[in-house]
């Protein structure tokens, strides 16, 4: 009898045929749920999304606000240009790419075939600079100086130009106003790219970056770049699935950006620029004794500050450029010559990125650190010819010997010895080599409270905070350079260098006597910015009152209202008391009537019984190089400070530069004569400039304040052979980047040229 069952199938069979029919069940409960999850549960989110599929933006660019200087003439503005754009998505649907339609176009516009490609091509990590950082959906610029026969030759041959337009737009123009250049101060525009795009698509008004978009990348664009950029509008369009239009959706006006009003005066500024090219070019024909050539003069800086307020009547920067370069993108040669070490960087601003020792302009704080640490400001100090400190001899400037001499007269003359002699006892009190556990280190702790070693908190973008090297600084540099030292140390080399580096290997840790003595006259490892230096002699010139420097003063709508002012901030007080205020005040009146800078000064016929100045001259040394220039100074209105590197000592480098300014503020002649109607800016402007109601400017002319406007005391002299043609409410406003507290990093390009090598050489007049 057969064990077969009737249906002809196996237990075995039977179960497996029982999964499957599970499985099957499994599978279409599974696709059933999914069905309900997406046409039911969330119908409406995908509707969304499937609407979206539909919908093409369009973007109108905002006209961006204008920067103004304090009288309200447009620093940077705006003026409508024939721009001719490409489209990439159109270029990409042709069969080669496109490259016979830029070829066309290049010979209409009368560029290169190569530099039209490289124009139109995505910037990545391995593309440089021309290339579109922004958006590749988004028409790029080729340029924006089309002629109107160029203009009409592209419309007229659309076919020749499939993915080409030219159209009026509103592009930023950097107007030199009053013959201002202020490229490092105002910045300049670039596109948004894809990330920063992606990173704010869920964000609504300013906070959200369109592919159209050009923000601010440095200066005063990029810090108040939320107020100036206004608001793009949108027109959402209906598309069908082969996208073409069938309709609008939605429509958004673009709303025109604020204006800014800056305390800067673009006529001083203009003075001031051509006094700090023509101190350079004055060093370039001086002959240096020391090294036996003509002095560099390879870079400066000069700044001109509001004693009151803090706030920024001109910042000059050389070498420097040309900002209207990077409008409409800026070309491979143009790029290359800006930041090429050739360049010596004039992207840089020096008055707030350019270190370098202070020299003798620190002794005001040295000054102030041996009265607290308590020394009598009545007595008398020995000023001999030299010091032996520590095996190794410190010699006086030129090495002159004047006696016992009273603090007053050690800043008029600017004694080295009697600040070495007093660094040296104080370190002599805190411990010697072998410091106490609290040691008072008076000298670094004043600088720290000058606001050295810290950013002053301008308004502008990647300030560096200089450096003050006490004892945390010289561990940490310690710690992060003892293994290269030590490695440069077994060569067995002779060389300064090699000395230094057997010296550090073993206790480079150590607040040695030299580095104490050195740091007293503004020498060895000290680093200050001019920003810095005008910030501590307009505390002096105020009462002792330090404020936060600032270039804006108000948001202004574009119909003329105050949006709202920028106030100036009070940060910190002068550390000592109104005696020693006072006593400063009167040596650093003396350097000029009788002191390191009367030959620039009195001897030139300067009114000083009319319009009292006061300054102090420093020449710091830099190990080799020229030395570094120094020369700060203070009115009772104004303080101005320059510095040019490798150019010579303080009062030769810049003394008639910085006074041929002061005449221009004053209205002073070469003669001494005091003429106010041809004073620039005899006080410094408090108001803002009124408006008329289509929200241009009123424009005060020079007679409406002091008179007529005063001669161009100078023609503008070029900076260099081979130098390139010419939301503020809180200091978070923007971020810079992170700044290296020490260690053996490699110095980048760009930080070669704000003068990292010192050496232990001394300060002088």
């Amino acid at each position: 009898m057969s064990n077969i069952p009737e249906t002809g199938r196996t237990r075995r069979v039977t179960i497996r045929l029982v999964v499957l029919q599970i499985l099957v069940l499994s599978l279409l409960a599974t696709l059933g749920g999914r069905l309900w999850y997406l046409q039911v549960r969330n119908a409406s989110v995908y509707t969304a999304k499937a609407t979206g599929n539909h919908i093409r933006e369009v973007v109108d660019p905002a006209v961006r606000g204008e920067i103004l200087d304090a009288s309200g003439r447009v620093l940077a503005g705006n003026e409508t240009r024939l721009v001719v754009s490409v489209s990439r998505t159109s270029l990409l649907q042709q069969k080669d790419g496109g490259k016979a339609v830029l070829g066309r176009l290049a010979g209409v516009l009368g560029m290169q075939a190569k530099d039209v490609q490289e124009k139109v091509r995505l910037c990545d990590s391995k593309t440089q600079q021309p290339c579109w950082n922004g958006s590749p959906y988004q028409p790029i610029p080729v340029t924006k100086e089309a002629t109107t026969q160029q203009a009409m030759q592209i419309m007229e041959r659309r076919e020749d130009f499939p993915g080409v337009t030219a159209q009026p737009t509103a592009v930023r123009r950097y107007t030199g106003a009053e013959g201002a250049n202020l490229a490092q101060v105002l910045g300049y525009l670039s596109p948004v790219t894809d990330d920063e795009v992606t990173k704010t698509a869920d964000k609504k008004g300013q906070d959200r970056y369109l592919p159209a978009d050009q923000i601010g990348r440095a200066g005063l664009e990029s810090v108040y770049d939320r107020d100036l950029r206004g608001t793009a509008g949108i027109t959402k369009l209906n598309v069908d699935n082969l996208g073409r239009v069938i309709g609008t959706a939605d429509t958004v006006a673009p709303q025109t950006g604020d204006n800014l009003v800056t305390s800067i005066d673009a006529r001083v500024q203009k003075v001031v620029e051509d006094n700090l090219a023509q101190a350079m070019n004055d060093a370039r024909n001086t002959f240096d004794k020391v090294t036996n050539r003509n002095y560099e003069a390879d870079s400066g800086a000069a700044v001109v500050m509001d004693v009151h307020t803090g706030r920024i009547v001109a910042m000059a920067s050389a070498p420097t450029y040309d900002p209207n370069l990077w409008v409409g993108g800026i070309s491979g040669k143009d790029y290359q010559s800006l930041t090429s070490k050739d360049s010596n960087f004039p992207l840089l601003n020096r008055a707030i990125q350019g270190q370098s020792a202070p020299g003798s302009t620190f002794k005001v704080i040295s000054t102030t650190a041996a009265v607290q640490a308590g020394y009598s400001l009545d007595g008398h100090y020995d000023c001999p010819k030299s010091l032996t400190i520590g095996g190794r001899e410190f010699k006086n400037f030129e090495s002159e010997n004047f006696g016992q001499i009273s603090l007053e007269k050690a800043l008029e003359v600017s004694c080295d010895t009697v600040f070495y002699g007093l660094a040296y006892d104080q370190w002599m009190k805190d411990g010697g080599i072998k410091p106490k556990k609290d040691p008072g280190d008076w000298f670094f702790k004043t600088a720290h409270e000058f606001g050295l070693g810290a950013k002053t908190g301008i308004d502008l973008p990647a300030e560096v905070p200089g450096r003050v090297p006490d004892r945390q600084w010289k561990q940490s540099f310690y710690d992060n350079n003892k293994d290269a030292w030590c490695a440069q140390a077994q060569k067995g080399g002779t060389s300064f260098s090699d000395q230094i580096a057997r010296e550090n290997c073993v206790d480079g840790y150590q607040m040695r006597a030299g580095d104490a003595v050195n740091f007293a006259i503004g020498q060895g490892d000290t680093l200050v910015t001019p920003v810095q230096m005008a910030r501590i002699y307009s505390a002096l010139a105020n009462g002792g009152t330090f404020y936060r420097p600032t270039i804006a003063k108000a948001v202004i709508s574009p119909g003329g209202d105050l949006v709202r002012e920028v106030a100036p901030h009070e940060d910190a007080k002068f550390p000592g008391d109104a005696k020693l205020l006072s006593y400063i005040d009167q040596a650093t009146a003396g350097v000029i009537t009788s002191g390191t800078a009367a030959w620039k000064f009195a001897g030139a016929g300067w009114p000083q019984n009319k319009i009292e100045l006061h300054a102090k001259t420093g020449t710091a040394e830099v190990e080799g190089k020229q030395t570094t220039s120094w020369l700060t100074t203070y009115s009772k209105d104004y303080a101005v400070v320059m510095t040019i590197s490798q150019g010579g000592t303080g009062s030769g480098g810049s003394g008639d530069a910085i006074r041929r300014i002061y005449q221009a503020l004053y209205g002073v002649d070469d003669k001494g004569n005091v003429d106010a109607s041809k004073a620039l800016l005899p006080s410094p402007q408090a108001e803002l400039p009124k408006f008329n109601p289509d929200g241009t400017a009123i424009i005060k002319q020079a007679s409406d304040r002091a008179g007529a406007p005063a001669p161009a005391l100078l023609a503008p002299v070029p900076l260099a052979a081979d130098a390139p043609a010419p939301a503020w409410a809180q200091p978070t406003a923007f971020v810079d980047p992170p700044q290296p507290t020490g260690g053996t990093v490699p110095y980048a390009a760009a930080d070669t040229a704000l003068e990292p090598t010192r050496g232990p050489g001394r300060g002088r007049a």
